[in-house]
């Protein structure tokens, strides 16, 4: 492949990365995607670059009930080390329970607990970036699973609170830090914001100076590795999380490990993404999807989704998009991208923010939520239901 390297980028080695056991020499986390951070998105990132690559998030429930879903989504491929998997749960014996199942089965070499998530049908129930409002509840959570992951080390990653009027985040990063997690990550918006706006790494630099025993990973807005050297600039974090950065742009870790990595961005040159290179990235990762659902069919629907992302800011017309988004063989897939040919990284236009940011809403709650910090035996009965989700994500 063709490299350059980014001259906005003046970045020298920055310390390795240890969670637990693991040392990461590039301090980089693909961040839980529903429906895009398979096995093959994973292997695919990894082709690129260094880092920690965590599963999709799981259902606590759903691992504990065996879900077939669930226990195919948890499988790692061979080149994949070290594993890890994100667990979602509300009850802190069925999270202590799922943790207890992947480390006796040896399932993954790291653990991660979800409580940043803002989407309505899991806050509803009190859980993601609900549940740290019940500091107890999220305490409890936290000790038991730490406790059932023994030498496995169990991170923590949560968002700023609710709304601005309802914080968390640095009660919850203590109490992490004291039932012993071995890092936190901090989304630096609330659960209200979703993905709108921007990104308050003011909260990040905060969260740093209050946790200090274990690792702050800083999380939102990172388009660039350029942006990452900013946030661990600016915030003192030890490390950032990389999410909707890198939809369609699996090589950006390639471009962070250059960035972050121990040689420094002048001997490690970063990718120079012309549209010849952008498509057999593409192919790859339909190839990759293919071989992960072992059902071609499937795997070249599932790509679909990605079209939009691999090809933005390029000479890629409607038509021809739209052709991929209906392909259903690799053959198929091969023959449309043979009808494209080069051409120059197109700069701003395939730059900037991807994937939908929304607008800022109502955090929906269970009834009473707000009203203490405290779970009150009626919300309880009300979260209980929340692990009775058995949809395998």
């Amino acid at each position: 492949m063709t490299l350059v390297t980014d001259s906005a980028i003046a970045a020298a080695p920055t310390p390795a990365l240890r969670i637990g056991p693991i040392e990461l020499d590039t301090p980089v986390v693909l961040a839980p995607m529903a429906g895009i951070t398979n096995t093959a998105f994973r292997r695919l990132c990894r082709e690129y670059g260094a880092g920690l690559y965590v599963s999709e998030m799981i259902t606590s429930r759903a691992l504990v009930e065996r879900n077939a879903i669930t226990m195919r989504l948890i499988q790692h491929h061979e080149s994949e080390t070290p594993r890890s998997i994100q667990l979602y749960g509300v009850d802190p014996a069925t999270i202590a329970e799922a943790v207890r199942i992947i480390v006796a089965e040896d399932k993954a070499d790291h653990i991660d607990l979800n409580f940043g998530c803002p989407v309505p049908k899991v806050t509803r129930k009190g859980g993601g970036a609900a549940l740290p409002w019940k500091i107890g509840l999220f305490s409890d959570i936290v000790q038991r699973a730490v406790k059932a992951a023994g030498d496995v080390p169990l991170t923590v990653k949560m968002r700023k609170g609710i709304n601005r009027d309802h914080l968390t985040f640095l009660d919850a990063g203590r109490a992490a830090e004291d039932a012993g997690a071995a890092a936190v990550a901090l989304h630096a918006r609330t659960a209200s914001e979703y993905y709108s706006g921007h990104a308050d790494w003011s909260a990040i630099g905060e969260l740093k100076q209050a946790v200090t025993s274990i690792p702050v990973l800083g999380n939102g807005d990172i388009w660039s590795a350029g942006d990452a050297v900013r946030m661990m600039e600016e915030t003192g974090c030890d490390g950032v999380v990389v999410g909707r950065g890198c939809l369609g742009r699996p090589w950006l870790f390639g471009e962070l490990a250059a960035a972050l990595g121990p040689s420094g961005a002048d001997e490690r040159p970063v990718v120079d993404a012309t549209l010849g290179f952008v498509k057999d990235a593409f192919r790859r990762h339909a190839e990759l999807l293919v071989e992960f659902f072992e059902d071609e069919d499937r795997g070249c629907k599932d790509i679909r989704k990605h079209v939009a992302w691999y090809f933005k800011g390029y000479p890629v017309g409607g038509e021809l998009r739209a052709a991929l988004a209906r392909a259903s063989t690799l053959q198929e897939i091969d023959d449309l991208l043979g009808t494209v040919g080069d051409a120059p990284y197109p700069g701003a236009g395939a730059e900037g923010q991807r994937g939908r940011a929304g607008s800022p809403k109502r955090t929906a709650l269970p009834e009473g939520w707000l009203d203490s910090r405290e779970l009150g035996e009626g919300v309880g009965d009300m979260m209980r239901g929340a692990e009775t989700e058995n949809d395998g994500g």
